[in-house]
């Protein structure tokens, strides 16, 4: 049987093209169900508080750094989505005293805005390296701060970037989950070309490595929403992305849901995919269901439910 076409953009392949009873499945998941869908390689939490959520994912930046030194360099890939653990970072590594240079730590930015076939300076107002400067990078005490040449954003020379996960240990990637259930900028496929009545298997979709991306119809719409007052007209339509190939290099990826970056539906079909190991790459997410360390965050009062609620 053809697969559906979308509903969101039917140009495009995005988790409304998966079987129905797929679908349906993620939608009775209740919170304990959700807890349960915990196996080997693939963990869920849950946080009670804000407080506790962002605290915790603070001190993944704080676990990689303090394992680094300059014999074995070590760091922390990290998202803008969520950002309210940034500040919360530079306040733990000031107060702890953490001397980030002595520690040769290392940070990698998930990805970048690209306009006209050149990613975006710091100059432009959604610059994500600029996000992770301002909220986090220039708070930390200057004595104290990572050497700019250890901060390695995807800009510029992309196969630089890509070789740096090759020299220095990542020890975790973060992410969170857009609505598009993507992380990073790893966003679904056009439904083009020799995509078009299939989209690329799970195999050909992780060998994509750091590279310039078209993004879903969706993906520009939520960051609209959410960093640009709903302006469109001002969110770049292409991005340079950390692909699955760097992912898979990473010895731990950390997925957080606060509750805000996509739906109660979406929160409980990426799990439920990688739980089953349904990878597919019209859902991007799910692909990591062949990830050996999977941890999955959730802030409990964001789960929200999937039910029919008129408004």
């Amino acid at each position: 049987m053809p697969r559906p076409i979308s509903k969101l953009a039917p140009t495009w392949w995005d988790y409304t093209t998966l079987e129905p009873d797929l679908l349906a499945d993620a939608a009775r998941i209740d919170e304990k169900k959700l807890k349960g869908l915990s196996r080997p390689g693939f963990t869920i939490h849950f946080y009670d508080t804000v407080q506790e959520f962002y605290a915790a994912e603070a001190l993944e930046y704080i676990d990689a750094w303090r394992q680094s030194t300059p014999d074995n360099p070590a760091g922390i890939c990290g998202p803008i989505g969520p950002t309210e653990q940034l500040p919360v970072v530079a306040r733990m590594v000031n107060a702890l005293g953490i001397n980030l240079k002595k520690h040769d730590a290392h940070f990698w930015g998930m990805d970048e805005w690209v306009i006209d076939g050149k990613t975006v300076d710091t100059k432009h107002p959604l610059s994500f390296a600029k996000a992770d400067k301002d909220l986090c990078f220039d708070r930390i005490e200057r004595s104290l701060r990572i050497p700019e040449k250890n901060l390695h954003f995807p800009g510029g020379d992309l196969d630089a970037y890509s070789k740096s996960y090759d020299a220095i240990r990542c020890v975790v990637m973060q992410g969170g989950q857009g609505e598009i259930k993507h992380w990073a900028f790893n966003d679904p496929l056009p439904r083009t070309g020799k995509y078009k009545d299939a989209p690329p298997t799970p195999a050909e979709y992780r060998k994509l490595g750091t590279r310039f991306v078209k993004l879903h119809p969706v993906t520009i719409t939520q960051n609209a929403r959410t960093s640009g007052g709903g302006n469109v007209a001002l969110v770049p339509t292409e991005a340079a992305t950390v692909g699955p190939r760097e992912t898979w290099k990473a010895e731990k990826v950390s997925i957080w849901h606060p509750g805000h970056h996509d739906n109660p539906f979406g929160l409980r079909l990426s799990a439920l995919m990688i739980s089953k190991r349904l990878a597919d790459s019209s859902v991007p997410m799910s692909l990591l269901a062949d990830h050996p360390n999977v941890h999955f965050h959730y802030l409990r009062s964001g789960i929200g439910t999937v039910a029919v609620e008129m408004h």
